[in-house]
This record gives structure tokens, C-alpha cells and sequence, in this order.
């Protein structure tokens, strides 16, 4: 890779901006990272917050050792013909545009420029982000490594192959999404019931930053506990949900009523839908 050190981020939007984040809370400097956003306001916003320089996609490009590209998929073609001209040669390029595949950027490159693409999430904002790397054209394990060790700081990283990586955006990419649509909705039905919805907010939240640890964490819990919470840490979500669901109680009558809702059925096909999407634009 080329000598710079510096990290530049181009489209420093809401997952711009996370990694943007991640990358000082690790360590860097604000000089060895720099953004171009074209939002005025947001521009501003983000040399006052981090101290970190702006300036247009061509100056970020000329400066760095890592292009992280996270504009939209629609303006990721303009944004290449702009800043392709200035990238130096051995310059690690990494796109984290939905549906953007790593020759459409390859091609609009130098040739041998290597190029890594990264499908991550929202939660990149508090630390908790699931990313996946593929490596692309003229990227070596070397350059998957780098972009490894840069996400690392805001949470958990996989190698995966880029013909997965559709299939990645449809579960973690757009999977925060269905996690807060599932979270607003049981939150409605607190309200329904008659609690505060500040109360059932934070009901719901808690439940679910809860399971989702039993889920992630193997032996973060004592399975010698004898409560009535059921089910070890670590274990499949179905044995996890079958120790809360007593026979004849609330719970199996709660997920009787999902069955005949087709809510299974209705995230298979959502999970499907974002897939497509993330096909079609990819083929645009």
C-alpha cells in the first residue's frame, strides 16, 4: 500500500461519519484522517466535532493511503470519475455503497488499484457494527487485513466471498431496520395495554439488548441459576425461546397469535426483498 497513513473518508454521512468516529476513538489522529462531504452544514459540523479537515473528493483522494468510499450507491459513479484521476498509485480503495461491486469501482480505477468492498451497519455508531470484507480486484490478503484492522474498533468483522455479499446487506445491512420496526411495534402494543410509553420503551429496549447478548455471548450468564430466566447464554435461538415459552402460558399463546400473522413467512420475505434490491442495484 502506498506510504501515506492517512484514512480518507469520502461522503462523510451517517456511516461515514461512524467510521469516521471509530477510527479517532481508536487512535488516529485528526490529521491522519480527512473527509470530503459536499453538505456544507455537515461539512462544518464535522471539523468542529472532530477537527477533522474537509475538502473536496479529488484533495482527499491525492492525500490518502485509504479511499473509504461511503456515498450513495446512485452518486458512486460521478464520485469516481472525480476523484479517480487522483489516486495514487498502490492506493487502497474500500466502498461501503449497498449493491456497489468491486469491479464497477475497479473499472472506473487505475488498473492494479486495489479494491476491498464492505457491507456493515448503523450500529457502527455505538461500537457495534457487523461488517463484512470481501477482498476485489488487485486487493491481496495484506489489503483485507488493513481494512480488518480499521473496522475492528466499531465491532465485529468477517471475510466473506463477494457473491455473499447481497445476502449480507438483505440480514445485517438493512437488518437494524427490522429490529426497530419489531421494537416500535411491540413498544405500541405497551401503549395499548395502558403503560407510559416512556415505560415501555424502555421495557422493550432492555429485552431486547438482553437476548441479543444471550444470543452473542456464550457463558456471559451462570447456567447453574436456577430463577426461572431458562436457557444458557450462547445457545440457538430456538432452544433460547422455548425456555421462555411454559406450556399453556403467555408466551406460546403470544406466538400462536405470529404464526397465524404469517410474521415468519413476512421476514423470509422481506429478508428476500432487500436482496433483490441489493441485486438490482449493483446491475444498474
Amino acid at each position: 500500500m502506498v506510504g501515506s497513513s492517512v484514512v480518507a473518508i469520502v461522503g462523510a454521512g451517517r456511516l461515514g461519519g461512524a467510521l469516521m468516529s471509530g477510527l479517532l476513538r481508536a487512535g488516529r489522529t485528526p490529521s491522519e484522517v480527512v473527509a470530503a462531504e459536499r453538505d456544507p452544514g455537515r461539512a462544518a459540523e464535522i471539523t468542529r466535532r472532530y477537527g477533522v479537515e474537509v475538502v473536496d473528493p479529488a484533495a482527499a483522494a491525492a492525500k490518502a493511503g485509504v479511499v473509504v468510499l461511503a456515498t450513495k450507491p446512485q452518486d458512486m459513479g460521478t464520485v469516481l470519475a472525480q476523484l479517480a484521476p487522483h489516486v495514487a498509485p498502490g492506493t487502497l480503495v474500500v466502498s461501503v455503497a449497498a449493491g456497489i461491486t468491486s469491479a464497477f469501482v475497479a473499472e472506473r480505477l487505475a488498473p492494479g488499484t486495489p479494491v476491498v468492498r464492505v457491507m456493515t451497519n448503523t450500529p457502527l455508531l455505538v461500537g457495534e457494527a457487523m461488517s463484512a470484507v470481501c477482498a476485489g480486484p488487485g486487493a491481496g490478503d495484506e489489503h483485507v487485513a488493513a481494512v480488518e484492522e480499521m473496522l475492528r474498533p466499531v465491532g465485529r468483522v468477517v471475510r466473506v466471498t463477494e457473491t455473499q455479499l447481497d445476502a449480507v446487506t438483505a440480514l445485517s445491512g438493512s437488518g437494524p431496520a427490522y429490529f426497530f420496526y419489531l421494537i416500535e411495534a411491540m413498544i405500541e402494543g405497551g401503549v395499548l395495554l395502558g403503560l407510559p410509553r416512556a415505560l415501555a420503551a424502555e421495557l422493550v429496549v432492555q429485552t431486547a439488548a438482553g437476548s441479543a447478548r444471550m444470543l452473542r455471548d456464550p457463558g456471559a450468564g451462570d447456567p447453574g441459576d436456577s430463577d426461572g430466566a431458562g436457557g444458557a447464554a450462547g445457545e440457538h435461538p430456538s432452544l433460547l425461546r422455548e425456555a421462555v415459552t411454559s406450556p399453556g402460558g403467555t408466551t406460546v399463546a403470544a406466538l400462536r397469535q405470529l404464526d397465524r400473522g404469517g410474521v415468519r413467512a413476512a421476514v423470509l420475505d422481506a429478508v428476500e426483498a432487500a436482496w433483490a434490491r441489493s441485486r438490482e442495484l449493483g446491475a444498474s
